[in-house]
């Protein structure tokens, strides 16, 4: 399922491959990981019972710095850190998902659409890397 906002694509691997070569993908690449979100295990201590999910916060200085230190250009740290999406279906295959924050960012102006462009390619890389 892709559209504008949400790219989704099967990976070639399992689950906790996949979360494993994103993440030393991410790290690569200097993105730094603020967290892992594991939402199976969070449900589960609410009663609900769901397939592995996973998501994956990455940051990197170099383009949330060119954001953050702006006045107006602050306001997409909403969007901050990016995030990677990792889970398994009902067919037991893995999948990945992540916001097209390039294609979002094309309204934004011009320094704000730049930077994200910049970032969502490169988070697009990360993604390749398992599909």
């Amino acid at each position: 399922m892709n559209n504008s906002i949400v790219i989704e694509q099967k990976s070639r691997f399992d689950f906790d491959s996949t979360v494993e070569k994103l993440s030393a993908e991410a790290e690569k690449h200097e993105w730094n990981m603020p967290a892992v979100h594991n939402l199976q295990q969070s449900l589960a201590k609410a009663g609900k019972h769901v397939r592995p999910v996973k998501v994956i916060e990455i940051c990197k200085p170099k383009y949330s710095g060119q954001m953050l230190e702006l006045n107006d250009e602050r306001i997409i740290s909403v969007m901050m850190p990016c995030r990677i999406s990792v889970y398994e279906k009902d067919d037991g295959n893995t999948y990945v998902s992540l916001i097209n924050a390039g294609a979002m960012a094309a309204e934004l102006p011009g320094n704000i659409a730049a930077v994200m462009k910049a970032a969502a390619d490169e988070t697009f890389e990360i993604v390749k890397s398992v599909t």
